[in-house]
């Protein structure tokens, strides 16, 4: 009798402790020593299952429960097991009789009895989910899809689809959703406060990250990222890992040198060293005060802004940037400043592939609820931007519920009066990268 593969029992284990845990699949992944004792294409396939089945989980569960009995419950295992194999049957490159096959191996590991009835459900699936899918991409390549074809390609909410198709338009929505499922490259970027975009190449050439100099000042795509942590150089804040997308929009928003800087929406901190390290590069460094709602996320920055040499010139302040435009703050955030950057808590439709556990956790109201908090917190800011100085708002979200539609508000508001609309759009559409917002807003001198 076969025995499913390690990859796919190794998969299965990550992603039935990740429905137990409700953990994060990359964190899990990245701890796991079963995972990484795999030989590298093995790796690679167990990689691709576990992060396949999460951000698929809803698409999967319909698929699958199409295919049982009104009422009839699975064992959560046996439905873990399905997951992993109803995604290699219909959305890996590979042999349909192999994934049916180790997926009815998969469940008869956990529940033997349940075996024949795996059997049924992935031939099924086989035999008339696998051509609807078909249909559906030939309709997404022709560029005509609509949001059931997207739901499919992307194993996503028909609602959040809608949504997209109205925010991108049919072309652009179709890449998107093809997108949704990754893989996502491994994307960094020097710290350019500390070193040039060449001696971080070498550094990660020596470590063996094989690095590939990427489209934008400091970008680097490495073709071994498993051997990036190991080497110490994220830790000494040498290099940031960093998608392509999130660097374009911190490039975007680049301070003069010398400036100051508010920065609203801190988090691990990883755009304020993309921001003083494009000052640095420019010629001086610039003086940023970085806000946080979360106290622990900005004591953690602190930390990361010393280790990378920059805390001189960086001040991390817990704070809610709601109450930015009040008078009761702490003095450093007090007076105007040259450059106020806005990255506001979004839904995160730009970063599907590389945060699967967003889509199928989204309801529909959570665009309309962010975009009311992102106006607030954009309003806020507003407050502090100086005469002459330069607002930019960013989002890694595709809906223009959060984008142009809150950037709209904020102008046709009194906390947007005076401010002046210079550029706004989306990073542009590349392979194995996010999707980023951003608009640029100045304040007449």
């Amino acid at each position: 009798m076969a025995r499913a593969t390690p990859a796919r029992r190794v998969a299965l284990s990550l992603v039935s402790e990740r429905r137990r845990r409700g953990a994060r699949a990359r964190e899990l992944m990245r701890d796991s020593a079963a995972l990484s004792e795999l030989p590298v294409r093995e790796r690679s396939l167990a990689t691709r299952l576990v992060m396949g089945a999460t951000a698929a989980e809803g698409a999967l569960d319909r698929v699958i429960d199409s295919h049982l009995r009104p009422g009839a419950r699975l064992e959560p295992r046996v439905r873990d097991a399905l997951r992993v194999a109803t995604f290699e049957l219909l959305y890996l490159d590979g042999r349909a009789d192999v994934a049916v096959s180790q997926g009815v191996e998969l469940v008869r590991g956990v529940a033997p009895r349940a075996a024949g009835l795996a059997n049924a459900v992935l031939r099924r699936a086989a035999e008339l989910d696998a051509p609807r899918l078909e249909a559906a991409r030939a309709r997404a390549a022709s560029g005509a899809p609509d949001a059931v074809d997207l739901a499919l390609v992307g194993a996503l909410p028909e609602w959040l689809c809608d949504l997209a198709l109205a925010s991108l338009g049919p072309a652009r929505a179709a890449a998107w959703a093809s997108g949704a499922l990754g893989p996502v490259g491994a994307w960094a970027s020097a710290n350019r406060s500390l070193v040039t975009t060449g001696e971080a190449a070498a550094l990660l050439a020596e470590a063996g990250c094989e690095p590939a100099e990427g489209p934008l000042p400091g970008s680097l795509l490495l073709g071994a990222p498993a051997r990036l942590a190991p080497s110490g150089l994220v830790e000494r804040a040498l290099v940031l890992p960093c998608d392509l997308a999130a660097q374009e929009v911190a490039l975007a928003a680049a301070p003069a040198p010398g400036s100051r800087v508010l920065e609203v929406g801190q988090g691990r901190g990883t755009k304020t060293l993309l921001l003083e390290g494009a000052s640095v590069a420019a010629g001086v460094a610039c003086d940023i005060v970085s806000v946080e709602l979360d106290a622990r996320k900005s004591a953690l920055a602190a930390r990361r802004m010393e280790a990378a040499g920059v805390s001189p010139h960086v001040t991390c302040v817990a704070l809610d940037a709601r109450d930015l435009a009040g008078t009761d703050l702490p003095e450093v955030l007090l007076g105007t400043f040259d450059l106020v950057f806005v990255d506001a808590p979004c839904t995160g439709t730009g970063t599907l592939a590389r945060h699967p556990e967003i889509a199928w956790s989204l309801d529909a109201a959570a665009p309309a609820q962010l975009a009311a908090l992102q106006l607030e917190i954009l309003s806020a800011a507003a407050a502090r931007v100086a005469p002459g100085g330069r607002l930019v708002y960013a989002t890694c979200s595709v809906l223009s519920e959060e984008n142009e539609g809150v950037v709209e508000a904020l102008l046709s508001s009194g906390a947007g009066a005076g401010l002046e609309l210079i550029a706004a759009g989306l990073t542009p559409a590349r392979p194995n990268a996010d999707t980023h917002f951003h608009a640029e807003l100045r304040r007449p001198a």
